[in-house]
């Protein structure tokens, strides 16, 4: 394992920090749980669904159901009087036996118990044929993507009343001066809840080395994010309980911001501990956090989305930096290299991580960044 017990020395590189928050991580075990609190979390493997959506043809619209081959040459010029009064159907509903369509309300008219059909129609027309949602043996949602609004359309369609998810434990402890939940502890428990782990509530714990590590014993999760007390200050203790656990892997990271950070692993579960400003906290969370919750939860790659810069990126070689952009139509305009401001957090859309071992990018540069907020 890495050890460097201050960032006064040398840094570990994120990508050293990465792999070894990363090793053995799997995804955790999966979960059932309603419809209605699936939305957001990443759903896991499910059976197929044997039955097909819709199990039989159903009409699209409110008319009339007929075969198509009852209607031919009907027209406002010809029309066909009908032998049989034809059936209305509801948009819904399934076709009477033997009828393949659907004509519109207005291309039927009836004067007595007489009926005339008035215009033809193609089999199939205004009609949703078997399967055409969903095929007989299609999975209910897609596996180690996050669970979206139209998921839990078809879920509810095929009848179902659950799903799979995969969704880790994270504890969220808030190493805090007064006793009160702090913004950038607020700030990870709010991004892992929307990342897909448990809600759990954020802990507070006095800033303390003894009280840190007593903390850290507690109940057994999937990851422990920690926030505050990082630095080299009197009250900075996080890390010195880590390293008296015999936890600490590497303090001081080589990524602006977030430098102060550090990581380690307690009983085998990853321990990441933020700095506790809000940008910094941030970096930290975006670089190494995110990450390992997406291992735990099985999710698949994040989508990028590569666009050119608007103008020249410009960073330092040795570190890696946390780059915000706003998104202007077909181009990123880079806001700020490795000072995370509240304004610019706010502003952002995206943001991407210049390795150590680049000096930025030029102008015109295709790069593919990832949301801030919101893209799945």
């Amino acid at each position: 394992m890495i050890k460097t017990p201050s960032p006064s020395g040398a840094l570990t590189s994120l990508e050293a920090a990465l792999a070894a928050l990363l090793e053995g991580v799997a995804s955790v075990p999966s979960s059932t749980v309603p419809l209605t609190e699936a939305l957001g979390f990443v759903a896991a493997e499910m059976r197929p669904v044997g039955t097909p959506l819709p199990p039989e043809n159903r009409a699209e619209i409110g008319g009339w159901a007929f075969r198509a081959s009852d209607l031919a040459g009907a027209s406002s010029y010809s029309p066909l009087h009908l032998t049989l009064p034809p059936t209305w159907v509801e948009a819904g509903q399934p076709l009477p036996s033997g009828c393949d369509c659907v004509l519109e309300p207005g291309l039927v008219e009836r004067a007595g118990p007489i009926f005339c059909a008035l215009g033809e129609a193609s089999p199939g027309e205004a009609v949703r044929r078997i399967g055409e949602d969903a095929a007989a043996g299609c999975a209910p949602v897609i596996a180690r993507r996050v669970v979206t609004g139209a998921d839990l359309v078809l879920a509810r369609s095929l009848g179902l009343e659950t799903l799979s998810i995969r969704s880790p434990a994270v504890r969220v402890i808030d190493v805090s001066s007064d006793g009160k939940p702090g913004v950038s502890a607020r700030m990870a428990r709010e991004r892992l809840d929307a990342d897909g782990a448990q809600r759990l509530p954020i802990e507070m714990c006095p800033r303390d080395a003894g009280s840190i590590g007593k903390a850290l014993e507690g109940s057994p999760v999937d990851l422990v994010v920690l926030v505050g007390g990082t630095g080299n200050g009197e009250r900075d203790a996080t890390v010195a309980a880590l390293n008296d656990a015999g936890a600490l892997i590497a303090h001081g990271i080589a990524l602006r911001p977030g430098r102060t950070a550090a990581i380690g692993r307690m009983r085998g579960v990853p321990v990441i501990a933020l700095p506790g400003l809000p940008g910094p906290a941030l970096a930290g969370y975006l670089a190494l956090a995110e990450p390992v919750v997406d291992r735990l939860c099985g999710r698949r790659p994040r989508r990028r989305i590569a666009l050119p810069l608007a103008r020249k990126i410009a960073s330092a070689v040795g570190l890696a930096e946390i780059v915000l952009l706003r998104q202007e139509i077909d181009h990123w305009m880079p806001l700020v290299v490795g000072d995370l401001t509240l304004d610019r957090i706010r502003e952002a859309d995206a943001w991407l991580t210049v390795p150590a071992g680049e000096e930025g990018y030029a102008p015109g540069t295709s790069v593919g960044a990832l949301a801030l907020h919101g893209w799945s």
